[in-house]
């Protein structure tokens, strides 16, 4: 799991390029925040996770349980889950708002259209809605 990457990801990089193109500026991996979102845009206290569907248990086709091992996964993805419920109270709690952006988002069969849900993302960012979450269809 160490070749694993946490950060940098395709998807993620998909959505920086798109905001960035957007003329949104954020910064990246916010050590002081918790849960570490992967954009965090202060001018608009909103912050951004892309979330892996596999690695943060979605129900969805793109999540399929390990057929191996099966005790350790369920223990390390429940972990994952609960961080991120965690995280993301401790975030709204303190006035941040939230967004959630599924990777069946990006990829997959069920995916909307990338420029709609770039232009939600984007319109959410500049509102003032608490939370938003962008999932396959």
């Amino acid at each position: 799991m160490a070749a694993i990457k946490g950060r940098n990801t395709k998807p993620e990089l998909f959505v920086r390029k798109a905001l960035h193109a957007a003329g949104l500026r954020y910064r990246l991996h916010g050590k002081d925040l918790p849960g570490k979102p992967d954009l965090i845009f202060p001018r608009y206290k909103a912050v951004v996770f892309v979330h892996g569907c596999f690695w943060h248990q979605h129900d969805c086709h793109l999540f399929r349980w390990p057929s191996t091992r099966q005790d350790f996964w369920r223990a390390k993805l429940g972990r994952n889950v609960a961080n991120d419920q965690r995280a993301e109270i401790a975030l709204l709690e303190t006035g941040w708002r939230v967004a959630k952006i599924w990777e069946c988002a990006l990829k997959g069969r069920t995916r909307p259209d990338f420029t709609k849900a770039m232009q939600s993302l984007i319109a959410w960012i500049k509102a003032d809605q608490q939370t938003i979450t962008i999932r396959g269809g």
